[in-house]
């Protein structure tokens, strides 16, 4: 069973099987977000997804920053990455051409941020999870 389906921009539609979110700056207690602290969450959000299906491809949606304070601080300006952090495990058809399709499927886990605790869905996606190029990116397997 499926959590949702996302139709990507290639018109292909895959299905969310697994998601795990949380809170980027969760039990940060001191400092503030900036490029050094959000290039380490980026990292980390990498490895996490990394680990969560070792034998399937990982892709990592580059997130978006945004500098809501003119000022700067010790650690330079403050750079804010969108509030959730995600991990999917994501399933579709076959990539290869010419696999039985009872037999195959293709698999992606995808690690992104987005601004609110929300399950992606349908056409209605962030763009950039949209945007992913499976055929690219997703790794066939046998049933």
């Amino acid at each position: 069973m499926s959590l949702s389906r996302i139709v990507l921009s290639s018109g292909r539609s895959i299905e969310l099987t697994e998601l795990r979110m949380s809170s980027t700056y969760g039990g940060m207690l001191e400092g503030y977000p900036c490029k050094r602290i959000n290039d380490m969450k980026v990292s980390a959000l990498q490895r996490q997804a990394e680990r969560a299906r070792p034998s399937v491809p990982v892709h990592l949606v580059t997130p978006s920053r945004e500098y809501p304070d003119r000022t700067s601080g010790a650690f330079g300006p403050v750079e804010e990455l969108p509030s959730v952090t995600c991990i999917g495990v994501f399933g579709s058809t076959a990539v290869t051409p010419g696999l039985d399709p009872v037999l195959h499927r293709s698999a992606l886990v995808v690690a992104w941020f987005q601004a609110a605790p929300d399950v992606p869905s349908g056409e209605d996606a962030d763009r950039a999870l949209r945007s992913i190029r499976w055929e690219e990116l997703a790794e066939d397997y046998e049933l």
